[in-house]
């Protein structure tokens, strides 16, 4: 499967547009992160354990995405887009979109 963040793939050429398709993930933080994230963010500095929660959260989000786009038939999918919203305190939504096409 094609992914790419732009509105086409080089080389390629798109026969059809299928559908929006979407992945996503709601990770929740834990309480053994948070003690440490706490000290972290009292001498400054990344905060090593959200950032693997964040990444971990993403690829989730992507294979959701590609599973949506394979059910459809789609060979790539196009214009690939992520946002993020808390759901409640402590816990926030990762979302993968895009279009998914159909190469010739």
């Amino acid at each position: 499967m094609l992914i790419t963040t732009t509105d086409y793939i080089p080389g390629q050429e798109i026969a059809e547009v299928l559908d929006i398709v979407r992945g996503s993930t709601v990770r929740a933080r834990n309480l053994g992160r948070d003690i440490f994230a706490g000290l972290k963010n009292l001498v400054g500095g990344e905060i090593s354990e959200y950032t693997r929660l964040m990444a971990d959260a993403r690829e989730q989000a992507i294979d959701r995405m590609i599973a949506d786009a394979e059910e459809i038939g789609a060979d790539a999918v196009i214009n690939v887009r992520f946002t993020t919203a808390d759901v409640m305190q402590g816990a926030s939504e990762i979302l993968a979109y895009g279009t998914a096409v159909r190469l010739k």
